[in-house]
């Protein structure tokens, strides 16, 4: 039987991708294809089977540290299946849940909606619609089934905002953590990967007329790459938008409150400092 030895289980836009990413260049550990199966969380893919999951990890070498990445696993409510479906497959597993300033990631989610055209232009009408914007950055609430079922030892915290400001310190916990070879280290020349800024909003037909590679031959062919260019540009949120003040208040008092949750779980976290700076008197 082969499983997972460890799950970066989200939060969604909190630079889980680079994490994985990171991950699957180092010796000795393999991260698994696709890199968000969300076996556990997807009821369709769940109903794949167990084998189905377990042939994710079959073409790694005896002896590697074998992982995978599901920012799925921390999306209550939308998933509420997620976690009793993991504790009776996967007994004790390490979780590595990533997080970030949730404003931050709120808009970041937002732009990754938008750009997949779900959502307009409108911001506040846009999180009005969507409480996912909202409750996927309450990581108390998330985090907390997690700890109950596994204990509090089995979770690694961790934050954007720690990766970015001492990348070699923040991967030496993770892989200190998980028990990667002492060699591990962050590889500074891979890029961040996903990353909101750089998503293009997906016009209507996008399979037929965009994704399509005899279109794309055909567009690169008879479409002036500067046009394409222009186009490119018309497509992409190029201003980070703004939140209206009434909604970022709210926001961030329901950020405040979840953040206390956090705070019981992980007390003195770096994160509690780093990640919500609204926080501060």
């Amino acid at each position: 039987m082969s499983q997972p030895d460890f799950l970066i289980i989200g939060a969604m836009k909190c630079g889980t991708s680079t994490l994985q990413a990171q991950l699957a260049n180092q010796p000795g550990v393999f991260m698994c294809t696709p890199k968000e199966p969300n076996y556990f969380s997807d009821d369709d893919i769940f109903a794949r089977g167990p084998q189905w999951y377990e042939a994710l990890f079959s073409d790694a070498e005896t002896g590697d540290l074998k992982g995978e990445a599901s920012t799925h696993y921390t999306k209550l409510p939308t998933y509420p299946q997620t976690l009793p479906r993991m504790q009776a497959v996967l007994k004790a597993p390490k979780l590595v849940y990533m997080i970030r300033n949730p404003m931050v990631r709120a808009v970041s989610h937002y732009i990754h909606e938008w750009s997949e055209g779900r959502v307009g232009a409108d911001a506040r009408e846009a999180f009005e619609k969507t409480p996912e914007f909202a409750a996927y950055g309450c990581y108390g609430m998330q985090i907390a089934p997690f700890v109950r079922a596994y204990g509090p030892d089995r979770i690694l915290l961790t934050s954007l905002e720690q990766i970015k400001a001492d990348p070699d310190a923040s991967f030496a916990q993770i892989s200190s953590f998980l028990g990667l070879p002492e060699n591990a280290a962050w590889q500074h020349d891979l890029p961040a990967q996903n990353v909101s800024a750089t998503r293009v909003r997906r016009f209507p037909l996008q399979g037929l007329l965009i994704d399509n590679p005899v279109a794309a031959t055909l567009r690169r062919a008879l479409v002036p790459k500067s046009v394409r260019a222009w186009v490119r540009g018309k497509r992409t949120m190029t201003t980070r938008p703004e939140i209206p003040t009434g909604l970022q208040t709210r926001l961030e008092a329901q950020f405040l409150e979840d953040r206390a949750k956090l705070a019981r779980i992980f007390p003195d976290h770096p994160a509690l400092e780093l990640c919500y700076p609204f926080a501060r008197p």
